[in-house]
């Protein structure tokens, strides 16, 4: 990998920042969330991310350079591959240690993911500042290898404070995307060929679509076409093409640009509790049922994001395990009877988007580091 050959346009920025963070897109929307925050202030802006990341594909179409690391994830099941891992980790550290010192930036703002570890560990080791943010309730284990090498760590979650030190937790929310809060019904429902006469579900399972929560919907169709008109961002490669043309029922494999709309036409949505979706919904004061993803198949995160938001008023909580044709029906058609009531809990909420926090905290880090 080389370097960036730095022009003097570059060496006259503001300052230099790398972004770091991926694996999933909750890993790195914040990022992009930030960029043209960072752009406007003059920062000269780099990303390290994986080789051959999903996060490469987000993050170059937005002018932004992009260096892949090798990285591993520790997979929570016995396997050889997490053997590995050490090894990959060192690899990735002598990587980011030597774009580091090629880039010499001023601050690091980790977003997390395994790709961010050795980015974190080489910046410290160069007395390099770094900001790390944690999205969930409680950090996950590449923020909890990170966070110690940090001089800061923004939370998405005020409980989440109880879980780092009280010199470096600042409770900032989210960096959320201006564009999702600008979309337009009108075209959120030509997107999908919808009516604007009929309520709209907006059904999400995350960046790689989310298998019970797809197929419990389908099942369900029956029982929620005659009342809801359906958006379902099913994933990539999991549409499911014999219900193709089913009128009132639209499938979407991966959406970017349109997401905006589709917010927009939603009156309430049905979705996992991944921490950057919650921020969203926040935001957006949206109606939802939360399906949080089972212990048995994470760290159970998305458990403790969807009972605080429970707890809050915001949502309403479905677990997996009782997920069917009738519970389905039920919990959206009560989150779309009251959507006025959590529209208004969500309103007095003063979380909002956390670019502006984070950018502050950011901007403390360059104070401190210089």
């Amino acid at each position: 990998m080389s370097g960036v050959k730095m022009s003097a346009s570059t060496m006259s920025a503001s300052y230099r920042i790398v972004l770091t963070g991926g694996g999933t897109g909750g890993h790195v929307t914040p990022n992009m969330a930030l960029i043209p925050y960072l752009k406007e202030e003059g920062a000269d802006i780099r990303y390290i991310g994986s080789v051959g990341g999903m996060e490469k594909n987000l993050i170059e179409p937005l002018g932004i350079p992009y260096y892949g690391i090798d990285t591993a994830r520790l997979h929570r099941y016995l396997t050889p591959k997490n053997l590995l891992m050490p090894f990959h980790v060192i690899h990735g550290i002598t990587q980011a240690k030597k774009l580091l010192k090629q880039m010499q930036p001023d601050v690091v703002f980790s977003k997390g993911g395994f790709v961010s570890v050795p980015v974190v560990y080489a910046a410290h080791k160069l007395h390099i500042p770094v900001v790390c943010h944690e999205s969930d309730l409680t950090p996950g284990l590449a923020n909890k290898l990170s966070t110690p090498y940090a001089e800061k760590i923004c939370v998405n979650f005020q409980e989440a404070l109880a879980y780092v030190s009280k010199e470096k937790g600042v409770y900032t929310g989210t960096p959320i995307r201006d564009e999702l809060l600008r979309g337009s019904r009108e075209e959120g429902l030509e997107i999908c060929g919808f009516t604007a006469d009929k309520p709209v579900l907006l059904v999400m399972g995350g960046s790689s679509g989310a298998q019970a929560l797809n197929e419990g919907v389908r099942k369900a169709l029956p029982k929620l076409l005659p009342r809801f008109q359906i958006a379902h961002l099913c994933g990539r490669g999991n549409a499911d093409l014999s219900l193709s043309g089913q009128e009132g029922y639209c499938q979407i494999e991966y959406a970017n640009e349109e997401m905006p709309h589709l917010y927009a036409a939603a009156d309430v949505t049905l979705c996992r509790a991944g921490a950057n979706s919650l921020a969203e919904i926040l935001a957006l004061h949206l109606p939802n049922v939360l399906v949080p993803l089972p212990k048995a198949a994470s760290r159970g995160d998305q458990i403790l994001n969807a009972q605080s938001f429970e707890k809050k008023g915001f949502s309403i909580v479905l677990e997996q395990e009782n997920m069917t044709d009738d519970t389905i029906l039920a919990k959206v058609s009560e989150a779309y009877e009251n959507r006025e009531k959590y529209r208004q809990k969500m309103a007095e909420d003063p979380a909002g988007s956390g670019t502006q926090r984070v950018l502050a905290v950011i901007h403390e880090a360059l104070k401190e580091g210089k």
